[in-house]
C-alpha cells in the first residue's frame, strides 16, 4: 500500500534490500532480537503504533527513511548528520575550558562521528545520542545545558507572572462578537476558548525566552502574539477539549522555556476537569526537559509541586488505572529514554499510558517528524504543536480506524455484566464456580485452548447439578490483550460471589482431548494452570479473596507449583521468559 507517495518496504522480494533493511535496525540498535532487553517487543509497540501488513515500525520520518534506504547518501542526510556534529561540538566549546581537553574531545568525537556515518545507515537522532554519550561520559557533566534551561524557565515564569501579561490575557477588546446575543453558558465557553487560544499562541514566540537579552514585552507586543496565525488542521481538535472535559491527555514536553508554557496550559486544562500526563526524558539530553530537571530546577519544581510523579517503569494496567482515578489532574512520567522521541525504546509505563490516553499532544518539530511526517498510524489521536515561520502550526493525525480500544469503563461494564450473572445464579441457589486455565500461555494456540476449556466445562456441567461455571474463554474478544483481560477478571474475581475456584490440571487437559477423541499433542503434555502467567496472578488473587471468604474452595495444582511465572510479556498473554523458548 502506498501512503502519500511513500511505499513501505516489501520484505521477501529482494535479498539485498532485505539485508540493508535489517542492517538499518541493527546499526541503530533498535532490533528487538539483537537487543531484547532494550528494544520494545512487537506487543508493546502495538500499544502505540498500528502497523499494517506486518510492517516494522521505525522512529523517523518517511523522508529520512527514504534517504537512508536509497543507499545514495543524499545531501539531506549529510546535512542532518552535520547539524548533529555541530551541536555536540558546540557543547565542547561552551563548557570545556582546558585547551588540551577541548581538543581531545573534539578529536575523539570526530573519530566516532566519521565511523558512525560511514555507511549512512544511522538515524541522525541515534547519532546524536551516541555523540552526546561520549561527551557526558568523558566530562562527567551530568546536565550540560542546565544553566541555559534554568535561565529560559526563569524568563517564562517572569513573563507569565507579570502584570502586563495578566492584563493582556484578561482583556476582551472586542474578542467576542455578538456578545449581547450569547447566553451565560455560551459566553463562559467562549471565554475559555479565547484564553486557551491565547496561551497556545505563546508557543509561537520562543524568542521571548531564548534571545540574548530578556525583557517583559509590552502590552501591545503581547496582544500581537495573541493574534498570531495558526495553521494546520489541529486547532479544532484542540478546541474540542474545552467542551469535552474529563479526557486523559498524554502531553509530550519538549525543551526548556516552552515546557513551562506547556505546564501552564496543562494546569488550565486540569482546571477544566481533564487529566494531563506530562512526559519528560529519563535523564538530561541537551535542552529537553528531564526528570532530573524537575527536581533540580527550582522553577520547574515549583510549577510541578502539586503534580503526582509516576516513577515506576513497568507499572501494570490495574495499578495505572487506579492511579489515574485518583483525585489528581496533573501527572509526570518519564518516557524512559535519553533521546528525541523513540517509541521503540520507551518504558512499559509510557507505552501503557499512551494506550490509556484519549489523545497525545506532542510538542516541537522533532516530535512532529516522528509522529506526523510518517505514514505510520497510531492507536491514539495525535496532535502536534510547533512554531513555524508564520506563527504556530497545529497538526492532527487521527488514530487508525481499525484499532480496537477497550477503556477501563468498557472493561468494568463487561465485568459487572458477568457479576450480574453470578448474582442471578446465586439467587437460584446454584453454586458458582470460576474456572482458571490456559488461554494464551502457549503462543499461537488460543483457539485450541478455548476449545479445550469449553469442552471440559460443558462435560463438568453435565455431570453436576445446580452448578454455574464461568468460562473465561467465552469472554475473550478480538483486540483484547492480557492487560485488558486481567483488569476485567480481577473485578469479577473480587466480587465475593465465587463458591469454588478451580484451576486447570494436566488431567483436565487430558480429559478434554479424550472428549475430542484425540491424543494429547506434545505442546500440551503435562501442561496445567501453573504454566500460565495469568493463572499464577489469579492464584495470588484467589489466596487474597479466600482470606475474606474462607468458605471458598480452591481446587487445582498445589500452590507451590504456581510461583514460577512472574509477569506478562507486555501486551502478550504469556510470561516474558516464554518468549525466548
Amino acid at each position: 500500500m502506498t501512503h502519500n507517495g511513500f511505499t513501505p518496504i516489501q520484505i521477501g522480494k529482494d535479498p539485498d534490500v532485505d539485508a540493508w533493511f535489517t542492517a538499518f535496525f541493527l546499526e541503530n540498535h533498535i532490533d528487538p532480537f539483537a537487543y531484547p532487553t532494550k528494544v520494545s517487543t512487537l506487543e508493546q509497540i502495538e500499544f502505540m503504533v498500528y502497523p499494517e501488513n506486518n510492517e516494522r515500525f521505525y522512529p523517523c520520518s518517511d523522508k529520512m527513511f527514504d534517504a537512508i534506504m536509497s543507499r545514495n547518501y543524499p545531501d539531506f542526510l549529510k546535512e542532518k548528520y552535520q547539524r548533529v556534529y555541530d551541536k555536540v561540538i558546540q557543547l565542547v566549546d561552551d563548557l570545556i575550558d582546558s585547551d588540551y581537553d577541548r581538543q581531545f574531545l573534539k578529536s575523539l568525537i570526530k573519530i566516532k562521528y566519521d565511523h558512525e556515518i560511514e555507511t549512512g545507515l544511522l538515524v541522525p537522532s541515534r547519532l546524536e545520542k551516541r555523540l552526546c554519550k561520549i561527551f557526558l561520559s568523558r566530562t562527567h557533566i551530568e546536565n550540560p545545558c542546565f544553566d541555559e534551561k534554568k535561565k529560559e524557565n526563569s524568563r517564562v515564569k517572569k513573563l507569565l507572572t507579570s502584570e502586563t501579561f495578566k492584563k493582556a490575557l484578561n482583556q476582551i477588546n472586542g474578542s467576542i462578537e455578538n456578545i449581547n446575543n450569547l447566553s451565560l453558558y455560551e459566553l463562559r465557553e467562549k471565554i475559555k476558548e479565547i484564553e486557551f487560544h491565547r496561551l497556545l499562541s505563546l508557543l509561537s514566540a520562543p524568542h521571548l525566552w531564548t534571545g540574548e537579552n530578556f525583557e517583559i514585552p509590552t502590552l501591545s507586543q503581547i496582544k500581537t502574539i495573541f493574534n498570531t496565525q495558526i495553521s494546520g488542521n489541529g486547532m479544532a481538535c484542540l478546541t474540542e477539549l474545552i467542551h469535552t472535559p474529563k479526557s486523559k491527555i498524554l502531553w509530550l514536553l519538549d525543551e526548556s522555556g516552552a515546557a513551562l508554557v506547556d505546564i501552564f496550559i496543562a494546569n488550565f486544562l486540569a482546571n477544566l476537569g481533564h487529566t494531563v500526563i506530562l512526559a519528560v526524558k529519563e535523564t538530561p539530553f541537551f535542552k529537553k526537559i528531564s526528570l532530573t530537571d524537575t527536581r533540580t530546577d527550582p522553577i520547574l519544581a515549583k510549577a510541578l509541586e502539586t503534580a503526582q510523579f509516576i516513577h515506576e517503569k513497568t507499572i501494570g494496567k490495574n495499578k495505572l488505572v487506579q492511579l489515574l482515578k485518583q483525585d489528581e489532574n496533573i501527572y509526570v512520567i518519564s518516557d524512559g529514554t535519553q533521546e528525541t522521541l523513540n517509541l521503540l525504546l520507551t518504558s512499559i509505563t509510557f507505552s501503557r499510558i499512551f494506550k490509556e490516553a484519549d489523545c497525545v499532544i506532542s510538542r516541537g518539530r522533532e516530535q512532529k517528524t516522528r509522529l506526523i511526517d510518517t505514514h505510520f498510524q497510531f492507536t491514539r489521536d495525535i496532535i502536534n504543536i510547533s512554531p513555524d515561520d508564520k506563527g504556530l502550526s497545529i497538526t492532527f493525525k487521527p488514530r487508525h480506524p481499525d484499532f480496537i480500544n477497550f477503556s477501563h469503563t468498557d472493561l468494568e461494564e463487561k465485568a459487572n455484566r458477568i457479576i450480574d450473572q453470578m448474582k442471578s445464579a446465586k439467587a437460584r441457589n446454584m453454586t458458582v464456580m470460576f474456572y482458571s486455565g490456559i488461554i494464551g500461555s502457549i503462543p499461537g494456540k488460543i483457539d485450541v485452548a478455548k476449545e479445550i476449556m469449553g469442552l471440559f466445562i460443558q462435560d463438568l456441567n453435565q455431570l453436576s447439578a445446580d452448578l454455574f461455571i464461568i468460562n473465561p474463554s467465552k469472554y475473550y474478544e478480538p483486540g483484547m490483550d492480557a492487560d485488558d483481560l486481567m483488569y476485567m477478571w480481577e473485578i469479577v474475581q473480587r466480587s465475593g460471589y465465587i463458591d469454588i475456584w478451580r484451576f486447570q490440571t494436566a488431567d483436565d487437559i487430558t480429559d478434554s482431548f479424550a472428549l475430542m477423541n484425540k491424543k494429547v499433542p506434545p505442546e500440551w503434555i503435562g501442561k496445567d494452570s501453573t504454566y500460565s502467567t495469568g493463572c499464577t496472578k489469579e492464584m495470588r488473587i484467589a489466596q487474597d479473596v479466600q482470606k475474606k471468604n474462607t468458605e471458598m474452595q480452591l481446587i487445582g495444582p498445589s500452590l507451590d507449583k504456581f510461583m514460577r511465572r512472574n509477569e506478562y510479556g507486555v501486551g502478550s498473554m504469556y510470561d516474558q521468559r516464554l518468549a525466548d523458548i
